[in-house]
């Protein structure tokens, strides 16, 4: 078999060199006669003669965007993708040989994928709607691509929703993915196949998520949005999944309450206490209106995310409750589970006449979820809770210096295990539930330590830039900007490729800026934000020791990922050296 090669890849030569490389190996352990062109973004290597196309038997065209193939008119020719072609390379090859077809300037190309196309559309959502929401979708949509999926995503974030599908593209759909880490209304998605996992799984494993969603997927039951929260939707959720659902939806208030105090503290500390004056307007606004909406919102939204529509105001009602009961976000936490647990309890089992069932949800259902959670949260829960959330508070605002560092090293520790993941996000939510109670330590530490990762990673890019690939120290580039923001998330592409090191160096990172921040008493009045926060006076006290506390972790961690990281590109191209033939070390300009 005469075999020509050619890979264009235009995000980084080093995919292309990779890819030629690898099925050259293979085609020469088949015993096949090879001729391989590379191409580059600046410049074509190694390009083909026309006696070497002339001679080809099969031509192997793996590429990542456009590229004229009009020399190979008549050549039985198959075109593919780097992640196809990398799987398995000498299987790639022996499949490319029994389908490449005779090629047509101007007709399509057998691709990798075959049959008929399979049609999804996709909704991503995750709680705080910054980063795991569009990173998910964006991975969908490539993977999408290099499986031959028609592919429409709505994304649904923190701006609200995006590319919002239409009753067309959800008609004309195979099944339709739910990658979320929250509740959403799937009442238009009635008699479709649904699929759901979290936007994690989306992210990490794009391709496998949606050939899953294909074969797994189940009809949604019923047409209504009280169908939404049937026994199959509670089976298929759980409780972490509507508390994630209420810190979603509570974020927002918690943001902005958290910036408007500290804006007031901008015209000093006790400024808010002289009536009348602007830094007392701020004041009310963010502490007592927004923050006092905080645990209501929480708790109503958690409600809603069990039982629908009808639990919302039950929820709502406990919330507010348990604030005005001194049980606080811990309080607020409870009513919501009873108020929604309530309502889906009663939405089920109460059975009335088919001319008063309209009546349930908009009469019966919220009077008698209301009265249930009111009576629970007076009589039982709220003494309780409100003793144990004031010795919380109590502790964390006396508690020494030891104990200090050990809870930033144990909240650290926690914002990087995941990177956004179950873990870090209850780490999150804990000191956003701690605000309320004027608790600003925790929070510090742990916007400080999600910060690490992303930057730890921007720094190994740098310090160890040639075992990084051109488009791994692109990507380094963009986790530094996103590590800036507080987004855990931009160190996942790395932590995607390299768990077992990324992983390790990012949590000790993460627990030593965890713990110098705590034991440096840092405070920091808003949730979100990054070291933008510290534009605004008096957010957070002592700044030069909490960016020390940073720059600290995050010189850790790139340290040592930059220490542990092995040079990949260099290993592949050993992998795949010629008998008789030294390997090649890629330089610092491809590597």
């Amino acid at each position: 078999m005469n075999l020509l090669i050619v890979t264009a890849c235009p995000s980084g030569m080093v995919t292309s060199v990779l890819c030629a490389r690898l099925l050259e190996a293979a085609a020469l352990r088949l015993g096949w006669t090879t001729r391989v062109e590379v191409h580059d973004p600046r410049a074509i290597g190694s390009p083909l003669a026309e006696e070497d196309i002339a001679a080809a038997d099969l031509v192997v065209v793996v590429k990542t965007g456009e590229l004229a193939l009009d020399r190979f008119a008549g050549k039985r020719l198959l075109q593919s993708t780097p992640a196809d072609a990398l799987q398995d390379p000498q299987r790639f090859l022996e499949e490319a040989a029994a389908r490449a077809e005779p090629f047509q300037p101007g007709a399509a190309a057998p691709a990798a994928t075959s049959g008929a196309q399979p049609r999804l559309v996709a909704v991503t959502a995750c709680p705080t709607g910054v980063a795991h929401t569009f990173m998910a979708a964006e991975a969908l949509q490539q993977a999408a691509r290099q499986l031959g999926y028609a592919l429409q995503v709505e994304t649904r974030g923190s701006v609200g929703a995006r590319n919002l599908l239409d009753e067309a593209a959800i008609a004309a759909a195979d099944v339709v993915l739910l990658a979320t880490d929250i509740e959403v209304d799937t009442s238009r998605f009635a008699g479709k196949k649904i699929y759901r996992c979290g936007t994690g799984v989306a992210l990490k494993q794009p391709q496998q998520t949606l050939r899953r969603a294909l074969e797994e997927a189940l009809p949604q039951a019923g047409a209504s949005p009280a169908a939404a929260a049937s026994p199959g939707k509670a089976v298929r959720s759980g409780p972490y999944k509507h508390l994630l659902t209420g810190v979603s939806y509570m974020l927002p208030m918690v943001v902005a309450g958290g910036l408007l105090i500290a804006l007031s503290f901008v015209f000093g500390i006790e400024a808010f206490r002289e009536e009348g004056s602007l830094a007392a307007a701020l004041m009310r606004i963010g502490g007592d209106t927004a923050f006092k909406l905080m645990v209501p919102v929480l708790a109503g939204y958690i409600a809603y995310s069990i039982a629908d529509r009808p639990g919302l105001a039950p929820g709502m009602i406990g919330g507010l409750l348990a604030g005005e009961l001194g049980a606080g976000f811990i309080g607020g936490i409870a009513a919501g589970f009873l108020a929604g647990y309530c309502s889906r309890a009663l939405g089920r089992w109460l059975r009335l006449p088919a001319s008063l069932e309209s009546l349930k949800p908009i009469l019966l259902i919220p009077l008698l979820s209301s009265l249930f959670t009111g009576l629970v949260m007076i009589y039982v829960v709220g003494a309780p809770v409100a003793g144990m959330l004031a010795g919380l508070t109590d502790f964390l605002n006396g508690m020494g210096s030891t104990n200090a560092v050990l809870l930033g090293l144990l909240l650290g520790g926690m914002m990087c295990v995941d990177l956004g993941g179950p873990v870090n996000k209850a780490a999150y939510a804990f000191s956003v539930g701690l605000l309320a109670s004027q608790s600003y330590a925790p929070m510090a530490a742990t916007m400080a330590a999600g910060m690490v990762p992303p930057l730890g990673m921007a720094i190994a890019s740098l310090l160890a830039r040639y075992k990084f690939a051109q488009a791994e120290r692109q990507a380094g580039k963009a986790a530094g900007v996103l590590g800036l923001c507080f987004i855990s998330e931009g160190a996942i592409p790395f932590a995607a490729r390299d768990p077992l090191r990324v992983i390790p160096a990012s949590v000790a990172g993460g627990a030593l800026t965890g713990a110098l921040s705590m034991f440096f008493g840092c405070k920091l009045m808003a949730p979100h934000g990054g070291l933008f926060v510290l534009l605004i006076p008096n957010a957070i006290n002592h700044a030069l020791l909490y960016l020390l506390a940073i720059a600290a972790g995050s010189l850790l961690t790139g340290g040592l990922y930059a220490v542990l990281k092995r040079g990949e590109v260099a290993e592949m191209a050993a992998a795949t050296e010629r008998p008789g033939q030294p390997a090649e070390r890629p330089s610092g300009r491809h590597a």
